[in-house]
Parts: structure tokens; sequence; C-alpha cells
């Protein structure tokens, strides 16, 4: 282990039970969730019960414009990276809303970016995704 990693904070982990893998769950996220666009994303998610923890994730991207499989994995792999950076921001703001939510996460853009540029997006997309949610509870 590297001893510039920090590894006493949790928060900067993915565990298997922040992971959404119910194909009937992910069924329903996307026949009833709320849909967000933030390029190079397309977000779905939808508030459900309290399932343990805030957020339940599916990060996928596409076979059409990926033909590749070591290209899906990669971009498959920054944006689990991105998520696991700023999952903090994204559980204080759930958990100040006292709700959880389903939360699928797939990546729309026929191009690998490289990953400051998904950090960057990334910083635009929590907010977007706050407003969204806020804007369902105060309706």
């Amino acid at each position: 282990m590297s001893p510039s990693r920090d590894t006493s904070s949790s928060t900067c982990r993915f565990p298997k039970s922040e992971r959404l893998c119910s194909r009937p769950l992910i069924d329903h996220l996307y026949a009833h969730g709320h849909k967000l666009m933030a390029f190079p994303y397309s977000i779905h998610w939808i508030p459900v019960d309290s399932s343990g923890t805030p957020c339940k994730v599916l990060i996928s991207t596409s076979k059409r414009k990926f033909h590749h499989a070591v290209d899906r994995n990669r971009v498959k792999r920054l944006t689990r990276e991105c998520y696991r950076r700023h999952k903090h921001r994204l559980f204080a703001i759930l958990n100040a809303s006292g709700i959880s939510i389903l939360l699928s996460i797939n990546y729309i853009h026929n191009e690998i970016m490289d990953s400051a540029q998904l950090e960057h997006k990334f910083d635009k997309l929590i907010p977007q995704l706050e407003k969204s949610i806020q804007e369902h509870l105060h309706s």
C-alpha cells in the first residue's frame, strides 16, 4: 500500500452493498425513475425505502458506442473512480434529506474522456442531481 493513499476514511470505498445488482430494482428504476442529462452522462434515479445505504448505484455504458470490452471497462472504471471520489457529497445531501435512492449512471458519449475531464463533469453532475432530488421532495 502506498503511503500517500488515505485508507482511514471508509467514504472512499465502493463496496458491494452500494452496488445495484437486482434485476427487478433496475427494471423499476428505468420504468418509473426520474431522468437527468448531464453530458457525458445520463442519470436515472428513484427514491426508495431505506436500503441500509443512502444510495445504490449502477454504472453502465453502451455496447453500441464501444464495441470492444476493454473500452467499455475503461469507461466504467473511470466513472466508478469519479463516483467514489464524489459520493461523500451525494451522501451528505441524501442523509440531510432522509431518503435513499437507486441511481443509474450511463456514459453516453461516443469517445473516452480522460479522468480530469470526467472529474470536472462529475463536479457539475452532483449539484444537478441535488437540485432534481430537492424538486422531487418539494413537489
